[in-house]
């Protein structure tokens, strides 16, 4: 029997995998849109790539249905599980892209005409893009699962398979990095006001 979506708004990723294993596709659905925006939105900033993301999602998607039925409750969430798939399809593709300069990769142009705030804002996310992309692919990915993504640090080791301990390292050198990069475009940026 299946269920209304907004029935299972507060069932657990767990419970609705169990329930897509046991061949319920409105679970399928719910926990579709519950994890993929998240994936998609790490995805997109650790590839620079939106179409790259869209694809790795999807396949991180496939393997998370693959493995519903012999889900084992209880060893990971299913979030973090998701992460770190995604995060392995993103270092797959980055290392059989290598070496692209971010100087030959065009910035989408956003047509949409807004205010001032909005501009701004646009700028500013693509600089932080920029700088992302700059930045070593470990410190990134740590950097944007922490600040981006929401994640915390034990969550993140587990995610990137490395201690608490490097996790904290990687953050504080890559927003030391983001710093430096970001730093001399303070004004051109808005922020010459901000404290």
């Amino acid at each position: 029997m299946e269920m209304a979506l907004d029935a299972l708004s507060d069932v657990s990723d767990e419970a609705l995998l169990v329930l897509y294993a046991n061949g319920d596709q409105a679970a399928a659905r719910a926990l579709t849109l519950r994890l993929t925006p998240r994936a998609f939105g790490f995805a997109a900033r650790v590839l620079s790539d939106r179409a790259e993301a869209e694809d790795v999602v999807q396949e991180a998607m496939l393997r998370l249905w693959r493995v519903a039925s012999d889900w084992r409750q209880g060893e990971a969430k299913i979030s973090t599980w998701l992460y770190r798939v995604v995060l392995n399809l993103c270092t797959d593709r980055i290392r059989k892209k290598r070496p692209s300069a971010l100087e030959d990769v065009a910035e989408p142009e956003d047509d949409t005409p807004g205010a001032q705030a909005g501009l701004i804002e646009r700028d500013r996310m693509q600089a932080l893009e920029a700088a992302l992309a700059r930045l070593p692919d470990r410190q990134r990915q740590a950097v944007v699962l922490r600040h981006l993504e929401g994640l915390g640090n034990p969550e993140i080791a587990e995610v990137m398979d490395i201690g608490v301990e490097a996790v904290e390292s990687l953050i504080a050198r890559g927003k030391r990095s983001l710093t430096a990069i970001l730093s001399p475009r303070r004004a051109e940026l808005g922020y010459d006001n901000e404290v």
